[in-house]
């Protein structure tokens, strides 16, 4: 396959990105497409720079040829001031995920929110929206649950052991989402709002590797529900090995790493992705213990 004559140099800034499985699926599928793209991780941990020299770095990284970036954790909020332009999800959400430099400006773009929202879209095409219930409210959730939202759920209920941030959370999208019922809720009140919901989701850190469990009691979860995770090491979490055990339709956390590579990939190149091959790349990778 002939590459085009544009190149890309992409960045990953972070901390404790050194084994992110990102770089190895853009420029497997950039080799796919042919197209010149090469990906490199800026780890903060590993180069001695604080989150807040994020700035810095990325002007630095623009002036020596970078053509965009991902930012991850702990830099997705604090690269905001030093953007000269924002999406207006990403305005929304208060979050960036995606730098691109256009003639020299730096413009921010979200695609959490995309990413997990092409899971949802793909992974369950027909899934009640009526009434959901998610599990957590940091910067994943804050993505997860604009996502569930612009998908069309009409009652979301979020719950978290932090009450401060996830009373944040619930009122910052209610006054995006104006038509709809956000709540707050209690761990404890889970019980009480389960047996009515659609759909349950885990945006918390519990069922990753370091993280192993269940972030709820295993009575609550039932076969009328469908059930989504953002975990995808392991891919099958205890979460949704135990929900399709008892009949639920399950959604893993590897469609939304797919869905955000192939939104950034868009965004980077212009050309869409194919997303059967990125997906059978990051499960390749997963197998192979990446």
């Amino acid at each position: 396959m002939s590459l085009t004559t544009e190149s890309h140099l992409v960045g990953l800034i972070g901390s404790g990105i050194t084994t992110s499985l990102t770089p190895l699926m853009h420029e497997r599928e950039a080799d796919e497409m042919g197209i010149r793209y090469l990906y490199r991780p800026i780890d903060l941990d590993v180069i001695g720079r604080p989150a807040s020299d994020v700035g810095a770095l990325l002007r630095e990284a623009r002036d020596l040829g970078y053509t965009a970036f991902n930012i991850t954790f702990p830099c997705k909020q604090l690269v905001l001031d030093y953007l000269d332009e924002l999406s207006e999800d990403a305005r929304r959400l208060g979050s960036v995920n995606t730098v691109l430099v256009c003639d020299g400006r730096l413009i921010g773009y979200n695609t959490d929110h995309s990413g997990f929202a092409w899971g949802l879209a793909h992974g369950l095409p027909d899934a009640s929206l009526d009434r959901v219930i998610q599990l957590g409210s940091g910067g994943a959730g804050a993505a997860v649950a604009y996502a569930l939202l612009t998908a069309g759920v009409q009652t979301l209920h979020i719950s978290d052991i932090d009450a401060g941030k996830v009373q944040s959370l619930a009122a910052t999208l209610a006054a995006l989402f104006p038509d709809r019922e956000i709540t707050a809720i209690a761990p404890a009140e889970l019980s009480s709002v389960l047996p009515l919901a659609d759909g349950l989701v885990n945006a918390t850190p519990i069922g990753m590797h370091h993280h192993p469990g269940i972030p709820l009691d295993e009575s609550l979860v039932h076969p009328g529900l469908w059930v989504a995770d953002v975990v995808y090491r392991p891919v099958e979490t205890p979460l949704l090995k135990l929900a399709a055990a008892r009949g639920c339709r399950v959604l893993d956390g590897g469609t939304m790493a797919v869905g955000q590579a192939i939104d950034t990939m868009e965004l980077i190149t212009g050309v869409t992705p194919d997303s059967a091959r990125i997906r059978a790349h990051f499960m390749e990778l997963i197998a192979e213990g990446r």
